[in-house]
């Protein structure tokens, strides 16, 4: 198990992280997500001995990290940035681990073996670095981590610099992967499709410090503030009037019971749509009791493939995006009737940083 308590870490006299608490379980995967310069490498990196902490302690199965170097933390550590030996074959660059931690040579052999196994790449041992795609050299620097066991894996953006195809690809074999692997890791991204696809709980981080923290599925359905909201593209955030009893929204007055909240406090205050609490419905058919109906005009049309991504203008001047699946698809300008499920309009929490 991770733990971190109140550290802050900087850069000269600018502070990079402050304060932070993070604890990841033992097998646990931990997303660490925030946008670009929250600090959040610079955490891993702490983590891994390459940057001292001003305060705070980070412990890991109980032992305190403080003064040890990175080869004595039993933590493997994957950038974005492969950086395989190009001298190397691939065998030569996953056995680099338990090599330097002095194992002998059956025992490198299999661990090589196992690591390579695990990864997808079984026969590749004595091909060049020169000689793989995008994708095995990323799978090349997995092995090469787990090749050692660390207790503590750490991967740092480990698809950002792969087309979005190999992203893909590896996106679906990581789950397995890490599962198998059974170890603790922390996986840091700026990207929500992979934090939601991988973890089993997601830190999101904003300037230095943690937001949120919760599961891929509690972080979707209850983001506490307008800033994890937005990151996560949840949906339009908007200001309503909240009292005791009821909730005023653009499209309505519903009772504040049946809507979900995050704490938020009475008066003027921040809510979220959240994207399943919308659709169109057919032939301006009216909604359920449990609906909003709204009237918008179709203002843009994108194709994704299986749906059609519509963007809608209300009559009070708002664009909501809605997805159309089948039957009859609207073009721009036709007016369409719009279903809004009243459990899924989201009340947010006062937002610190603003």
């Amino acid at each position: 198990m991770l733990e971190i308590d109140h550290l802050t870490l900087a850069y000269d006299d600018t502070v990079v992280v402050e304060d932070l608490a993070l604890i990841a379980a033992d097998g646990e995967v931990l997303c660490v997500l925030g946008p670009s310069g929250c600090g959040k490498s610079t955490l891993l990196r702490a983590v891994a001995g390459l940057e001292p902490p001003v305060t705070g302690t980070i412990h890991l199965d109980g032992r305190d990290l403080a003064g040890l170097r990175p080869d004595q933390r039993d933590v493997g550590l994957m950038f974005q940035e492969h950086a395989l030996f190009p001298h190397r074959n691939v065998a030569e660059n996953v056995a680099f681990g338990p090599r330097v931690h002095g194992l002998d040579r059956d025992a490198v052999r299999q661990r090589v073996a196992e690591a390579l196994s695990l990864v997808g790449l079984s026969g590749t041992e004595f091909r060049h670095v020169d000689e793989l795609s995008g994708g095995e050299r990323q799978r090349v620097a997995l092995a090469r981590a787990i090749a050692p066991r660390p207790r503590l894996l750490m991967l740092d953006e480990p698809l950002g610099s792969l087309d979005r195809a190999l992203q893909t690809r590896l996106l679906e074999d990581l789950p397995r992967v890490l599962s198998q692997l059974g170890t603790t890791v922390v996986y840091v991204t700026h990207d929500q499709d992979e934090a939601l696809s991988l973890a089993d709980r997601i830190a999101v981080m904003r300037a230095g410090r943690i937001e949120q923290q919760d599961t891929p599925a509690e972080l979707w359905r209850g983001p506490r503030t307008a800033f994890v909201a937005r990151f996560l593209g949840l949906g339009p955030v908007m200001a309503v009037q909240a009292d005791a009893d009821t909730v005023t929204t653009p499209w309505g007055r519903v009772p504040r019971a049946e809507v979900s909240d995050a704490g938020a406090a009475t008066g003027t205050v921040e809510a979220v749509l959240l994207p399943e609490a919308l659709r169109l419905a057919p032939g301006h058919q009216p909604p359920g009791d449990d609906e909003l109906a709204v009237t918008a005009t179709v203002a843009t049309r994108r194709f994704q493939g299986d749906h059609l991504r519509l963007g809608v203008d209300t009559e009070r001047g708002q664009r909501l995006q809605v997805a159309a699946w089948r039957g009859e698809l609207p073009d721009v300008g036709d007016e369409v009737t719009l279903a809004i499920e009243v459990a899924g309009i989201h009340l947010l929490a006062d937002d610190p940083a603003g």
